[in-house]
């Protein structure tokens, strides 16, 4: 057990028998009553995200996760296939419970897969991806003076904001955390 205001950022912790990691935290104090403990938090096994509220005292069963190396394999319907890279087994996890990591999912990509009692519950991938662009309309010499962007469609779906000079067919880097572009490849 650990006290809410012991609660960070990547936590991961048991309550009502669903797993949460915290998204975000803040500690707010008042004058003369006690402080309460805001955090955001997403369930691993449904991947909804809710705001809870705990008391300066309150306190929550933390939990050891499990972290493996894997690989991404392929897409089939709503789930998402990896291979550990050691004992070669090829866990499926659904697309409820990627979210927002689904649009930087590039095959043979390396992840790390968080698991609890074996359970699949959490990936993590790479700060940074590269990307092809499968859409973009054409930049015009004359517009590069502004340093103005254009949005480009890459090979996952994704839309992101870039230079001009960016062409269709290029390769770019992209921000996993931000969805912004860092350079040409």
């Amino acid at each position: 057990m650990i006290e809410a205001n012991a609660l960070r950022k990547g936590t991961t912790f048991t309550e009502e028998n669903d797993l949460f990691k915290v998204l975000d935290y803040s500690h707010n104090k008042t004058a003369r009553g006690g402080a309460t403990i805001k955090v955001k938090v997403r369930n691993l096994r449904t991947g909804s995200i809710y705001e809870k509220s705990y008391s300066g005292g309150g306190r929550v069963q933390d939990i050891a996760l499990e972290h493996r190396a894997a690989e991404y394999l392929y897409q089939e319907n709503d789930l998402y296939y990896f291979m550990d890279t050691e004992t070669y087994e090829q866990p499926a996890i659904s697309k409820d419970m990627l979210g927002e990591i689904i649009p930087y999912l590039v095959p043979n990509m390396k992840v790390k897969i968080s698991s609890y009692d074996n359970e699949p519950l959490d990936i993590e991938i790479p700060i940074t991806v590269d990307l092809k662009v499968t859409y973009a309309e054409p930049g015009f010499a004359g517009d590069t003076a502004t340093g103005a962007n254009k949005q480009v469609t890459l090979a996952t779906g994704l839309t992101a904001n870039v230079p001009l000079f960016i062409n269709e067919g290029d390769t770019i880097r992209i921000d996993t955390r931000t969805g912004e572009y860092i350079t040409r490849v």
